[in-house]
């Protein structure tokens, strides 16, 4: 069986031919204004919505249509189950005394709300970046290239490339690798290769001979 393309819904076949429902490529799932999600990014929830187009709804329940802000997701991301996206939907007034938001109890004043909050603040996930369950993305964070995210982790502000962040809120653990291997692995940009060049090329990606993964290029 072929590798999936990114028009797969369903990208999982067990061995017994099975489609794992809980398993699905975004970019097929998610029809949002606000979402801007790369080829071959996966999400997996053990209890999967009924409805593909429920999936914004389940990764970003605060994302709404008429937000200012965007979700953008780069190429090869894993989003493991129970991970949520908190934008800045989520958020109310909170320059006077009450943070209570009457003005969405009164279908009258329900499209003005939005003008009384901050101005909305991108998500950004860069690529092959891994969230594990139950990590919290906050409004804002901006996660590079290669980051782990802890089972989880409150994530928000800048996270560096190729970092294992963890914790409330996250902090960096560590580095996957040094300085000057996450230069090369960035100039080498392999997730905007064509699928067949990353197959062919597989061994050297997921890893660890830099050498042979700077001879491809």
């Amino acid at each position: 069986m072929p590798f999936p393309t990114p028009e797969t819904l369903h990208p999982v076949t067990l061995p017994d031919g099975t489609v794992h429902k809980g398993n699905v490529f975004l970019k097929a799932a998610i029809k949002h204004p606000n979402w801007d999600v790369g080829e071959y990014t996966y999400a997996n929830d053990f209890d999967p919505p009924d409805n593909p187009e429920d999936w914004a709804g389940r990764l970003a329940p605060y994302l709404f249509p008429i937000a200012k802000d965007r979700l953008i997701i780069g190429k090869f991301c894993q989003i493991a189950h129970d991970v949520r996206f908190i934008t800045d939907g989520a958020n109310h007034a909170r320059e006077g005394f009450s943070t209570f938001p009457f003005a969405i109890h009164e279908p009258d004043r329900f499209m003005g709300y939005a003008a009384t909050l901050r101005p909305g603040r991108d998500i950004r996930v860069g690529h092959d970046v891994w969230i594990g369950t139950g990590a919290r993305i906050l409004a804002g964070a901006q996660i590079g290239n290669g980051v782990i995210v802890g089972a989880g982790a409150v994530v928000s502000g800048v996270v560096p490339d190729y970092a294992i962040v963890a914790g409330n809120r996250a902090s960096v653990l560590r580095m996957r690798f040094d300085s000057a291997v996450i230069e090369k692995l960035n100039a080498t940009a392999w997730w905007n290769w064509e699928i067949d060049r990353i197959l062919a090329h597989e061994d050297a990606i997921v890893g660890r001979d830099l050498d042979a993964l700077l001879d491809v290029t």
